[in-house]
């Protein structure tokens, strides 16, 4: 009967010296590498388009569900409903869409891809970073056939096409930044499955117990006092600042301030839980 070795002091630090020893990658290297594995991602995407089936429908799919049934009970009608209601299913898609990058993670790692980057002189938040800036194009088309929808509908944003454009801008920044939750979700979940589940669990409160489809006024006191206070409602109404007013507000820089902070904490909880499994 063969028996496990444990691993002696001498091994470790033997370990520890071939780590040493590796040769620091360069920022600029590190760019490169993060593209790299963006192109890698974006050719993963083509073979298998399903990938854009959410991206695809569900903007569709929501902005006609939620205008036809809540227009007239919320706004009065469909009409004035569709200003308070693009931008909060702008933010919505976009966040939604954000789970996809923890659970193309957890599956990759599962089945072994990232054990071929072991040996490689690459910068560790390289093949992390790379799929998300590919997931960039996803965040993009949702954004963009939010706004088609609506605009089909009979949406005419006020704030012309610089605000929409902006506004987008600003949803996929936000998007692109919580994603780094879910790649951390990823790293430390046990299964996709798992990844989604947990995924849903921390974003759909979040989205629902906003302000994107209700006023905050309409609300009991409790339930607006957290609804205030919500990133999720600060990106929403930075949106519909933007969108429907071309009015660069508070909320934006709110909006920004969160994201750099669910940067600074969870990029690094990411790439450290990474490296464990490398």
């Amino acid at each position: 009967m063969s028996t496990m070795i444990a691993p002696t002091r001498e091994t470790v630090r033997a370990a520890d010296r071939v780590e040493a020893a590796r040769r620091r990658v360069t920022l600029a290297e590190t760019v490169g590498q993060t593209l790299s594995m963006a192109w890698r991602a974006l050719k993963k995407m083509r073979r298998n388009p399903e990938q854009f089936f959410d991206v695809a429908l569900q903007p569709l799919l929501f902005t006609a569900m939620f205008a036809y049934i809540f227009g007239g009970a919320i706004a009065g009608d469909v009409q004035n409903y569709l200003p308070l209601m693009i931008p909060g299913i702008l933010a919505q898609t976009v966040l939604t869409t954000c789970m996809a990058t923890g659970t193309q993670l957890r599956e990759d790692m599962e089945k072994g891809v990232f054990d071929r980057f072991k040996s490689l002189p690459i910068a560790r938040i390289a093949p992390l970073a790379g799929p998300m800036v590919a997931d960039l194009l996803r965040y993009t088309i949702a954004a963009t056939l939010t706004f088609g929808m609506g605009v089909l509908m009979g949406y005419r944003p006020g704030g012309g096409v610089g605000g929409v454009l902006a506004a987008i801008l600003l949803a996929i920044f936000t998007g692109w930044s919580l994603a780094w939750i879910f790649t951390w979700v990823g790293t430390i979940a046990r299964s996709a499955q798992a990844v989604q589940g947990i995924s849903m669990m921390i974003l759909f409160p979040l989205t629902f117990l906003s302000n994107a489809f209700v006023p905050v006024e309409t609300l009991p006191g409790w339930l607006a006092a957290f609804v205030r206070v919500n990133p999720v409602s600060h990106l929403v109404t930075a949106t519909r600042d933007l969108a429907n007013n071309a009015l660069v507000s508070s909320e934006v820089a709110w909006t920004l301030l969160a994201c750099a902070v669910v940067m600074a904490i969870f990029a690094p909880l990411s790439v450290r839980s990474y490296k464990r499994h490398m």
